[in-house]
C-alpha cells in the first residue's frame, strides 16, 4: 500500500444533498446556510434522470461552493463533475470504476469510494488511489434504510492502518456523532441530520463545533 499524507482539506462537516428533502427552488439556499454553519465538504447527490436539471443545479452548486472556498464533490457521475469543474466525485460499489475517474478527472482530483463495512474494499481503495474511504452506516438511514452496518472497531481500525482520511456516514446526528470523531472519523457525512433541520445553519454548525470539541479534549 502506498503511503501518503493525509489530504488536510478532507476533515470536519461533509454534506450530502437529497432532491427528496431539499426542492430544487432551495437548494442554493440550503447549501449556502450549511457551508455558513461549517460544512467543509458539499456533495451533489441526485439520482434522478434530468441531466439538463441535475446540470444546472451542479453547476450553480459549484457557484456556491467556490465563492466560500468549500470543495465540491459529485455522487457518481463522473461525467457531470467534469462538466461543472468538480473538486472530484464519490464513487460506490456500482458506480464508475476508480481508474475511470481518475483518467477523467485527472491527477488532482478528490475521489472518495465507499467501503460500506468492509475493511478490504477500503484497502484496495487505497492501493487502487482513493483520496478517501467512506464507511456506513454506523446507524438507521432514512435514505439507505436497508444499508449494511459498519462499527465503531472499524473505524478505530482504518484510522490506524489507512493513509488517506476516514468517512464516517449513516443516520449520523448530533448526539451520535462524538464517538465516531474519538474512534477516527476525519469527517461525518450527513444528508437528513442538515437538510431536515428547520434551522440548517444551526444544525451545521452544531455538528462541525463537535470536531473542535472532541480535538480539544484529546
Amino acid at each position: 500500500m502506498t503511503v501518503r499524507d493525509r489530504d488536510a482539506r478532507l476533515s470536519g462537516l461533509y454534506v450530502i444533498t437529497d432532491n427528496g428533502q431539499t426542492p430544487a427552488d432551495r437548494l442554493g439556499a440550503a447549501v449556502e446556510a450549511a457551508i455558513r454553519g461549517g460544512a467543509r465538504i458539499v456533495q451533489y447527490r441526485d439520482k434522478s434522470t434530468d441531466s439538463d436539471r441535475r446540470r444546472r443545479e451542479a453547476a450553480a452548486l459549484r457557484a456556491v461552493t467556490r465563492e466560500y472556498n468549500v470543495l465540491f464533490l459529485v455522487n457518481d457521475d463522473i461525467d457531470l463533475a467534469a462538466q461543472v469543474g468538480a473538486d472530484g466525485v464519490h464513487i460506490g460499489r456500482e458506480d464508475a470504476s476508480l481508474a475511470l475517474a481518475r483518467e477523467r478527472l485527472g491527477a488532482s482530483a478528490i475521489i472518495g469510494v465507499s467501503c460500506y463495512d468492509r475493511f478490504d474494499l477500503a484497502q484496495l481503495a487505497v492501493e487502487q488511489g482513493a483520496d478517501y474511504v467512506a464507511f456506513g452506516a454506523f446507524f438507521p438511514s432514512r435514505i439507505k434504510p436497508n444499508a449494511p452496518r459498519a462499527t465503531i472497531d472499524l473505524l478505530i481500525r482504518a484510522h490506524a492502518e489507512l493513509p488517506v482520511p476516514v468517512c464516517a456516514i449513516g443516520g449520523i446526528t448530533v448526539a451520535e456523532a462524538p464517538p465516531l470523531i474519538r474512534a477516527g472519523a476525519d469527517m461525518l457525512a450527513v444528508i437528513s441530520a442538515v437538510f431536515s433541520a428547520e434551522n440548517i445553519e444551526q444544525a451545521a454548525r452544531e455538528l462541525a463545533g463537535l470536531f473542535d470539541a472532541e480535538h480539544s479534549q484529546s
